[in-house]
Order: C-alpha cells, then structure tokens, then sequence
C-alpha cells in the first residue's frame, strides 16, 4: 500500500505532483492499494486508465481519515 501527499506545518494536504508517474513507480514497485489525497482528483484525467485500473484506490482528506484508510478501520 501506499499513501501519497504531504501536509504543510499548518495541516493542510498538499496535493502530490505528478500523479501519473507517481503511481507508475508504485505499480513498479508491488504496490496493490493506493490513498490519494483528495486534493489531487484533478490529476485523475492524467493517469493512463490502464494504469489506474491496477490499484485499488482510496481518497483521504485529512491524515486521521487517511490512518483509518490505511488500516482499514472505520
């Protein structure tokens, strides 16, 4: 799994850049889920489907929504 984005000092998420080549190097690299910032959605239409259709993907907006994600809680 792997979970994209940073958060500023202020606690804002900040989108991650260059999305599609990102989640090449994750789909590379054995990663089978990913957490995307919510964000980063207008990066979607840059993504290759083909590539996007190989990961399980999940969308955060915060980073306690993003460790729930992670662990798959609720």
């Amino acid at each position: 799994m792997v979970c994209l984005g940073d958060m500023s000092l202020g606690g804002n998420i900040i989108p991650t850049t260059n999305l599609a080549e990102t989640l090449q190097v994750a789909f590379n690299s054995g990663a089978k889920r990913i957490l995307i910032p919510t964000s980063s959605v207008g990066d979607i239409p840059t993504i290759p489907g083909e590539l996007f259709a190989k990961f399980q993907t999940s969308f955060y907006s915060d980073p306690v929504d993003a460790a729930f994600k992670a662990l798959e809680v609720e």
